[in-house]
């Protein structure tokens, strides 16, 4: 059971941010603040989201992207972070699991996951 002031804080948190649907299967264009010393910029992080997990304020997501000389990079991302600065889905991802791991075993063509029809 969580203290009321905490949960006052936690939904005054959630509703500053404004966050599109999206779940697993997605792929989502990303904003990351990096701070370089006493510099600081905007980088775009674009990959599959392979996973969501928690709820409120706690809520993470996990993004995979294919780098240079074919290397997997997955990064974790608290929802409500202050890093996120722009979130974009891309486009949306047809799949019928929550979690994509498998992904990570799988090269080429096979990784790829096909769009949602509407």
């Amino acid at each position: 059971m969580k203290n009321r002031y905490i949960a006052s804080f936690e939904a005054a948190q959630i509703a500053e941010k404004e966050i599109p649907q999206f779940r697993a299967g997605d792929t989502v264009r990303l904003g990351v603040e990096i701070k370089e010393g006493e510099k600081k910029r905007v980088q775009t992080f674009e990959g599959v989201v392979i996973a969501r997990s928690g709820n409120g304020i706690d809520a993470t997501f996990t993004v995979r992207k294919i780098g240079a000389n074919s290397v997997g990079v997955e990064r974790i991302f608290p929802l409500y972070s202050e890093s996120l600065k722009s979130f974009e889905v891309v486009r949306r991802g047809r799949v019928r699991r929550a979690k994509l791991h498998y992904l990570r075993g799988l090269t080429g063509k096979k990784a790829k996951i096909k769009e949602l029809r509407k």
